[in-house]
C-alpha cells in the first residue's frame, strides 16, 4: 500500500485494541494497520491511498458503538480520529460550536455550560464518546425527550470523500434550505458515505432551573404505563428513562446501593425551564396513580445523582456477564405493549433480558446478558430476531440511535423493503464507487 501519514502503525498491541467496539461483537477480522489522524490533511492523505489500491477504511472515535460499526474488518486500515479533538470555536452569540470529531461529547457541554450553553444531545456514553462517533450513528440520549436526537443539532459537517476530497455541508444559520440535505444524508451513516472530520454543532441555553422525579413501581409494565401517561397528557418533559428489575439488581450489585428494595421497575423523569415546578406538578399528577414510591427534588447534585444512576445501568450490566445490546423503538402509545413482548420472549427462551428504556421517545434498550464466554449463537440470534419482529410488528424500528452496524443488517431488508435498500446502495455507489468506507456495515 502506498506509504501511510505519520502516526500510523502495524504494532500488534495496537491493532488488537482498536479491532472491536463497545459492542462485544467479534466477527473475526483483523486490521493490517492502525492510522491516528491529526489533521484533514491526515485523513484524505489516507483515503486516497486506501482508495487507489481498493483497501477498506473503517473510522473509530472512541471505540464506544453498540453495534458493530467501528469493528475492523479483515485487511482494513482502522482509522483513528480521536487525535482530532479540538474545539475550534464556541460562539455565544450564535449559540453553535465548530469542533473536530474526536471531541468527547462531555467535555463541548462543560465548554458549553462556561457560556450559558449546553449541548444538547446527552447519550449515556457521553462522558467517554466523541462527537463524530455520535454524528455517525445519530446517538440519541437521556435529553432526547425534549431536544431530539443528535441530528436536531447538526448544522454543518466537513467531510472526506472516499477519493481524499474535502467537502463542507450544511451551514452556520439556525435555518437553510439550500440545494439538498447533504448533512442530514451523512448523519447516521455511519462512516460508509465520507469520513466525518468536523461538525458546526447548536448550542441551546442551559435551563434556569430543573425539577427531577424519581418513581418506583410494583413491576415493569406500571412504570411503562406511568411513562405513557405522561405522553397522553401532553407533556414533554426534558428527560424520560425507564430501568426494569433486572437492571436495579445489577445497579445494587455494582454499587452497593438499595433501589430493588423500593421497587421493581424506576422511573426518572426530569422537567426544564421556567416552567419546570408546574409542569412537574402536572407529572407527579399522572405518574403518582400507577407508583409505590415517589419523590421529586429541585437539588442539582441530588438530581445528577439520580442521572448517574441511569447511565450507570449498562455497566452494571456488563459487569454481569457477556451483553447484547439491541435497541429498538414503538410508537410511546404502544411501549406497554412491547415491554410486555419483550418479557414473554425472555421467558420463553430462557434468555436473560434486561431493559432499560428512553420512555419519551419509545426507544427501548433490551439487553440481552448472556454468561461468560457464551458465544452470539443461533439462539441467541433468533431471541434477537423476535424483538426486532416485534417492534416492526408495532409499527416501530430496528434501531433507534444505535445504528445498524454489523449486529443488525439481516433484519434491514424487513424495515426498509427491496427497493429501499437497492436505492440506499445506490446512493453509497455515488459516493463510494470502490466501497472502501466501512464495507459490509449499515447495509
Amino acid at each position: 500500500m502506498t506509504l501511510l501519514p505519520a502516526g500510523w502503525t502495524d504494532d500488534a498491541a495496537v491493532l488488537a485494541t482498536h479491532r472491536l467496539d463497545r459492542s462485544g461483537f467479534d466477527p473475526g477480522g483483523r486490521p493490517r494497520a492502525v492510522a491516528f489522524a491529526e489533521s484533514v490533511d491526515d485523513v484524505a492523505e489516507v483515503l486516497r491511498a486506501a482508495n487507489a489500491d481498493g483497501i477498506p477504511v473503517v473510522v473509530r472515535g472512541a471505540g464506544t458503538g453498540l453495534s458493530g460499526g467501528a469493528v475492523a474488518t479483515e485487511g482494513s486500515v482502522v482509522l483513528d480520529l480521536s487525535r482530532m479533538d479540538r474545539i475550534l470555536e464556541l460562539s455565544a452569540a450564535d449559540e453553535l460550536a465548530v469542533v473536530e470529531a474526536g471531541v468527547v461529547t462531555a467535555r463541548l457541554d462543560r465548554a458549553a455550560g462556561m457560556h450559558g450553553l449546553r449541548y444538547a444531545p446527552d447519550p449515556a456514553s457521553a462522558a467517554i464518546s466523541t462527537i463524530g462517533g455520535n454524528i455517525a450513528t445519530n446517538a440519541g440520549g437521556l435529553r432526547c425527550a425534549k431536544y431530539g436526537v443528535t441530528r436536531d443539532s447538526v448544522l454543518g459537517l466537513d467531510i472526506i470523500l472516499a477519493d481524499g476530497r474535502r467537502i463542507s455541508t450544511g451551514r452556520r444559520t439556525v435555518k437553510g434550505v439550500a440545494g439538498y440535505d447533504l448533512t442530514g444524508l451523512f448523519v447516521g451513516s455511519e462512516g460508509t458515505l465520507g469520513v466525518i472530520v468536523g461538525a458546526t454543532l447548536r448550542l441551546r441555553p442551559d435551563p434556569v432551573r430543573t425539577a427531577t422525579l424519581s418513581a418506583f413501581f410494583a413491576d415493569f409494565a406500571a412504570a411503562a404505563a406511568a411513562a405513557a401517561a405522561i405522553t397522553a397528557a401532553r407533556l414533554q418533559p426534558a428527560v424520560a428513562e425507564l430501568l426494569d428489575t433486572a437492571c436495579l439488581d445489577a445497579i445494587d450489585a455494582a454499587d452497593g446501593s438499595a433501589l430493588r428494595s423500593r421497587g421493581a421497575a424506576f422511573l426518572l423523569v426530569q422537567t426544564d425551564g421556567w416552567g419546570a415546578d408546574a409542569e412537574m406538578e402536572a407529572v407527579r399528577g399522572v405518574v403518582g396513580p400507577h407508583a409505590t414510591v415517589l419523590d421529586v427534588t429541585t437539588d442539582p447534585a441530588e438530581a445528577e445523582t439520580l442521572l448517574a444512576t441511569r447511565r450507570s445501568a449498562l455497566p452494571a450490566l456488563e459487569r454481569r456477564g457477556r451483553v447484547l445490546i439491541e435497541d429498538v423503538a414503538v410508537p410511546r402509545s404502544r411501549l406497554a405493549e412491547a415491554v410486555a413482548a419483550i418479557e414473554e420472549i425472555a421467558e420463553r427462551s430462557g434468555t436473560r433480558i434486561a431493559t432499560m428504556a428512553h420512555a419519551g421517545d419509545g426507544n427501548l434498550h433490551p439487553i440481552l446478558v448472556l454468561d461468560r464466554g457464551h458465544e452470539i449463537d443461533e439462539h441467541v440470534w433468533a431471541t434477537a430476531g423476535e424483538v426486532f419482529t416485534t417492534a416492526l410488528r408495532l409499527g416501530g424500528t430496528l434501531t433507534g440511535e444505535h445504528g445498524v452496524g454489523l449486529l443488525k443488517r439481516r433484519w434491514l431488508a424487513d424495515e426498509l423493503g427491496p427497493d429501499v435498500v437497492a436505492l440506499q446502495h445506490d446512493l453509497k455507489a455515488v459516493l463510494d464507487p470502490r466501497s472502501i468506507l466501512n464495507p459490509g456495515k449499515k447495509l
